[in-house]
C-alpha cells in the first residue's frame, strides 16, 4: 500500500473541493486550481475528508496511487498559502531590476534579458541580487524558476550564475590547482 496515497487530506476551511467523477477542482482564497486524475484511481469526498483509492495491486495503478493523493494536497496548499521560490544572483554586474510586472537581468551577456511572468506568476524583487517567484500552481512556480535559472546556470569555476536560494555550486579548482 503507498504511504503517500492512504493518508486521507483533510479540507481546510474557506476551502470549497469538487470532485466530478476524475476531475478534481478546488476553490480557495487565492484562486482556483483543478487536475484531471488519471483513469484507475478514483477519489472521494466525504464529510470534509478527501480519499484516494486505487482499484489494483497493478504497478501502474501503485505509481498512480501517491502521485495523485499528493496533486490534489499541492492544490489545495495552493489556493490556502500558495508557493514561492527564491533565487540569488551571482557575480560581478550580474544584477535583476523589476520593470513593472517584468523582470529585467544583466547576466554579462551584451543585452538585457526580459522575462516575463506566466499568468498566474508574480516576481518580486529584493535588492539587485534575489528574486522571488510567487504563484498557486506549485508546477508552474518550479517551472519559471528553473527557466530563470537557465538564463545563466551557475559555473563551477566562479560558482557565477542564476541559482536557488540556497543551493550548493560544487566549486573545481582551475588550471593553476594541480
Amino acid at each position: 500500500m503507498s504511504r503517500i496515497g492512504k493518508n486521507p487530506i483533510s479540507v481546510p476551511s474557506g476551502v470549497e473541493v469538487k470532485v466530478d467523477g476524475q476531475d478534481v477542482a478546488v476553490k480557495g482564497p487565492k484562486g482556483e486550481l483543478s487536475v484531471t486524475i488519471a483513469e484507475p484511481i478514483t477519489v472521494s469526498l466525504e464529510d470534509g475528508v478527501i480519499t484516494v483509492v486505487r482499484p489494483d495491486e497493478e504497478r501502474e495503478s501503485r505509481s498512480l496511487h501517491g502521485l495523485s493523493r499528493t496533486l490534489i494536497n499541492n492544490m489545495i496548499v495552493g489556493v490556502t498559502e500558495g508557493y514561492s521560490k527564491a533565487l540569488e544572483i551571482v557575480g560581478t554586474g550580474y544584477r535583476v531590476l523589476a520593470k513593472g510586472s517584468n523582470l529585467e537581468f544583466a547576466l554579462g551577456y551584451s543585452h538585457p534579458i526580459v522575462v516575463e511572468p506566466p499568468e498566474g506568476i508574480s516576481f518580486s524583487v529584493d535588492g539587485q541580487t534575489k528574486v522571488a517567484v510567487h504563484g498557486i500552481d506549485k508546477q508552474l512556480v518550479g517551472e519559471t524558476a528553473a527557466n530563470i535559472r537557465k538564463l545563466r546556470r551557475p559555473e563551477p569555476y566562479k560558482g557565477k550564475g542564476v541559482r536557488y536560494a540556497g543551493e550548493i555550486v560544487r566549486r573545481k579548482v582551475g588550471k593553476a590547482g594541480k
